[in-house]
């Protein structure tokens, strides 16, 4: 898993990014919100873990951003306020959960093992899509009876994205920001190239495109 820590005091993010890389996380840790900011555009992250009183810009404003944007990455917030309006702002923007300081680290590992829990965060397991087909998120392979078929890592991603999202419209640009990194966004062209390849392995239409709208994995 991939975590992104946004912390500006050094002891204290020193300890928390030890406690993560324990946890087998690879983390980036920013001290001040415009660095976090930035990152978060150049680079994917599982999980964002962000302090609310931060310098050049909070952890709250960093998230509200990020979200507008419509990146969807789960974010847990840490704060010191005690001011029950701070923490309804942060549900409000787009947070999963918070963290009062002092906290244990304890505690941190079971709020980040539920947000894991929620987002199935390497929670590989095998999706059952019909009678015939299942999809291996571990080993990227669509299931087809006792026949399995590798898919490329990109593809695998996209059908893994919209079978968390099945029978629900994907447009375009959500597809794009929760699965490309910022700078690396794809054309129209290389995404229809894609879902075509991707629909190839299916006998059945499970992705439906909704013209000029996006596309949609239909599962009965």
């Amino acid at each position: 898993m991939k975590v992104l820590l946004l912390e500006d005091d050094v002891i204290f993010a020193e300890i928390i990014y030890d406690f993560l890389v324990g946890l087998n996380c690879i983390t980036h840790v920013s001290y001040e919100g415009e660095d976090a900011e930035d990152i978060l555009y150049t680079e994917k992250f599982d999980l964002l873990l962000l302090d609310i009183n931060v310098p050049n810009r909070s952890g709250l404003d960093v998230l509200k951003n990020f979200r507008e944007h419509g990146f969807k990455t789960p974010a847990i917030i840490i704060t010191s306020f005690t001011n029950s309006d701070k923490i309804e702002d942060a549900y409000r923007i787009g947070c999963d959960d918070y963290i009062k300081k002092p906290f244990s680290l304890e505690e941190l590992r079971v709020r980040i093992q539920y947000v894991k829990r929620i987002y199935n965060i390497e929670n590989f397991e095998v999706i059952k899509i019909d009678k015939v087909f299942s999809f291996d998120t571990y080993n990227l392979h669509i299931i087809k009876g006792n026949k399995m078929i590798k898919l490329p890592k990109k593809e695998a991603e996209i059908v893994k994205y919209l079978l968390d999202n099945k029978n629900r419209l994907i447009n375009i640009s959500e597809l794009v920001i929760n699965i490309w990194e910022y700078d690396k966004e794809p054309s129209i062209a290389t995404i229809r190239t894609y879902i075509k390849n991707i629909r190839k392995h299916f006998d059945n239409n499970f992705i439906n495109t909704i013209k000029g709208l996006g596309y949609m994995f239909k599962v009965d």
